[in-house]
């Protein structure tokens, strides 16, 4: 894109973003070298100081290596990994392993949830929740949650920034995620998420759907969340434990694995109403 030289952002943050939107479209790819700064300054008619100060705008980033006396090269994408077999919400499993992921929250509002959601959560009556995802000010993930509002009637935005929902619902509302399913597909990134998460219109996504259940049994939420797939890679555990695969009624597979131990916490649950219905 030609370089706009009445606007008042500065020449080099123009070529930055250039450069920037070549290396997240893969134009430049991971390990490619950058061109020299003398084809920068030819391709965008500016001094070599300028493209000198853009190249460190992306060496800053991480973008690209700079190493003395050699060209500088697109540096491999930085990766975040998070299992997608556990309840454990994104905030959790980043905490666990050291980074500090932050949240911005978009929106809290009633929403009337999609036909799946909707199905899932047996009510019409939902909040909906947008917040998105990002480790050292980079954006890796925009989820979108379906909560029934008889769950949660007084819900603070304030009080979902940088936090996690997950321990929200389990430590002011007594609500533990205990199980759920999952699916994983690709997606193109639109305008909205592309603008949200950094990258260009129609960059891959990793799309991560599902459904949690609490300690009773009873819907709890319906997530959507949309991953960088240039960012976020799925880890998934691999046991030995016989798998039996079925087909739900939508024709998709679905691998489910036999029942562990028992859930103390549930027996004891049961055991307390049972006592109750039976009386003294």
């Amino acid at each position: 894109m030609p370089l706009d030289r009445d606007s008042a952002e500065p020449l080099y943050l123009q070529i930055a973003d250039s450069l920037r939107r070549e290396i997240l479209g893969h134009d430049l790819a991971p390990g490619s070298v950058l061109p020299s700064e003398a084809a920068l300054q030819e391709r965008f008619g500016v001094a070599r100081s300028v493209v000198r100060q853009a190249v460190g705008r992306l060496a800053d980033e991480g973008l690209v290596h700079r190493r003395q006396g050699a060209p500088s090269v697109v540096a491999p994408p930085a990766e975040h990994r998070r299992l997608v077999q556990r309840t454990a919400g994104m905030f959790d499993q980043f905490a666990r392993s050291g980074h500090r992921l932050r949240t911005r929250v978009d929106e809290v509002v009633h929403a009337e949830p999609p036909p799946d959601a909707g199905a899932f959560l047996r009510t019409q009556d939902t909040l909906r929740l947008g917040r998105l995802r990002s480790v050292e000010g980079e954006p890796l993930s925009y989820v979108r949650t379906w909560l029934p509002r008889s769950s949660v009637p007084e819900l603070d935005p304030a009080d979902l920034v940088d936090a996690s929902l997950h321990r929200l619902l389990t430590d002011r509302h007594g609500l533990r995620p205990r199980s759920g399913r999952r699916q994983i597909r690709s997606v193109a990134a639109d305008a909205r998420l592309a603008a949200a998460l950094e990258v260009p219109e129609g960059s891959p996504l990793l799309l991560l759907e599902g459904e949690t259940v609490d300690q009773h049994g009873r819907p709890l939420e319906w997530f959507t969340t949309w991953h960088r797939a240039d960012k976020v890679v799925f880890d998934v555990d691999v046991t030995d434990t016989a798998e039996v695969v079925t087909v739900d009624r939508a024709g998709a597979a679905r691998t489910d694995t036999p029942p562990g131990p028992p859930d103390l916490d549930r027996v004891r649950e049961l055991l307390a109403e049972l006592q109750h219905l039976l009386g003294p």
